[in-house]
């Protein structure tokens, strides 16, 4: 953000220069562009190794730009024209490169586009008088301010989701607060361990205090304790909902649960004697 909103100062600032000022500023002005090549570099990107290589071949273009003597506006202008046509170049690759991934890839594109064609301009014999120049530069700091805020924008989107999967809803984080701690108290009591109804064919373990580990995970024990659970409601003739209660839509579709060993098997050989139908009704 910061870069885009100094980009359009700089926009703005150069077409109110007097032309001697030319010289004096186009090199701070590619060396600010370095400047925002590393930012990027250091921002994660999967492009940062191109922005890195960006920033230290503008870093050396400025500089050249600084330490030349060169009193008219040839060697000024080409090195501007360099910057825009590498700068552009890039954009335009890069946004190729991502359109299957960013929905802003056409902008990327068009400003890669428009830097080209500023650099073709600046680079060719056109731009030999300091009007030109300056319009070259103004146009210069208003696609790099583009840029830089489209970039700026899609890093905070990208934070704001990354941010977005890690928070959970409140059922579910209650949920998880609760095993997390089920699971700390299972992992660190000593106790004996209690005595459940054995399922069929499963032998009863003994009461007595285990010295080792839990003989079962606590994960185990969880779906064992509401198999138990689901077993002793189905005995007490709780097989459906509450009178009264809510009914989703999608309930009036399902089979009746089964409330037996007997009725599960029943309920395997029914659905077993019935062809599957694929999607579609085909």
């Amino acid at each position: 953000m910061f870069a885009a909103a100094a980009w359009l100062v700089v926009g703005w600032s150069v077409l109110r220069l007097e032309p001697t000022d030319i010289t004096a500023v186009a090199g701070p002005i590619v060396l600010f562009g370095a400047v925002c090549e590393a930012v990027r570099a250091l921002a994660g990107t999967r492009t940062w190794w191109l922005n890195a290589a960006l920033a230290a071949l503008f870093a050396a273009t400025g500089t050249i730009m600084l330490v030349s003597d060169d009193s008219g506006y040839t060697t000024t202008a080409a090195l501007i024209g360099w910057y825009l046509l590498v700068r552009g170049a890039v954009d335009v690759a890069v946004g190729i490169m991502t359109r299957g991934a960013d929905r802003v890839w056409s902008l990327v594109v068009t400003v890669g586009v428009l830097e080209t064609g500023l650099g073709f301009l600046a680079a060719s014999p056109l731009a030999r008088g300091a009007q030109s120049v300056l319009i070259i530069l103004g146009g210069l700091g208003v696609l790099r301010a583009v840029a830089d805020l489209v970039t700026a924008l899609r890093l905070r989107e990208v934070a704001a989701k990354g941010r977005d999967v890690l928070e959970l809803p409140p059922e579910r984080a209650a949920g998880l607060a609760g095993y997390s701690a089920g699971h700390t108290d299972f992992e660190g009591s000593g106790r004996a361990r209690a005595k459940h109804r054995a399922r069929d064919g499963a032998a009863i373990a003994p009461a007595g205090p285990h010295p080792g580990p839990h003989p079962e995970s606590f994960h185990d024990r969880v779906v064992r304790t509401t198999a138990d659970l689901d077993a002793m409601l189905a005995q007490a003739g709780i097989t459906g909902p509450r009178p009264g209660a809510p009914v989703t839509p999608e309930a009036d579709d399902l089979p009746p649960a089964p409330d037996s060993p007997r009725g599960i098997e029943s309920a395997r050989a029914a659905n077993a004697a019935q062809p599957d139908h694929p999607a579609g009704g085909h």
